[in-house]
């Protein structure tokens, strides 16, 4: 997981209930709310996943524009930005979504939990999806 300062409260509500979900969780960072900049946290969070440290990620900043943005200039990583369960379904199943993207300006924490959940308990469903999926790392610019 990782948040600017503006994520920090909603990442550390998350991160118990996480933790009855998944074995193990690790705080990329920010850790306190003082202003800090979200690239600064979601450079490590995408390197740990192409180093496959982790399966997934959970990133979140106000909006969630900017860690989603930051994270997907990695060609391994397929952030989606989700304020309702059935996108964070969608992310997974259609697109193989590896990260959720959360805007914590917006959404409440039991919104939250719930999209983390629609995230963690979907899979990509393959087929007519793969060659879309394929077609997102067609071009490495």
């Amino acid at each position: 997981m990782a948040s600017d300062h503006a994520g920090f409260f909603l990442k550390q509500e998350l991160i118990p209930y996480i933790l009855t979900r998944v074995a193990k969780v690790n705080d990329f960072g920010a850790y306190t709310t003082e202003s800090s900049d979200y690239p600064d946290f979601i450079h490590p969070l995408a390197l740990a996943l192409k180093n496959n440290e982790y399966d997934l990620g959970i990133i979140m900043c106000g909006s969630g524009n900017g860690v989603n943005i930051t994270a997907n200039k990695y060609s391994h990583i397929r952030s989606a930005l989700c304020w309702i369960p059935e996108l964070a379904v969608l992310g997974r199943k259609h697109n193989n979504a590896n990260v959720l993207a959360l805007p914590a300006r917006f959404i409440d924490i039991d919104n939250a939990k719930a999209i983390v959940n629609a995230f963690l308990l979907s899979s990509f469903e393959g087929g007519r999806h793969q060659a879309r999926v394929d077609k997102i790392t067609m071009y490495s610019c």
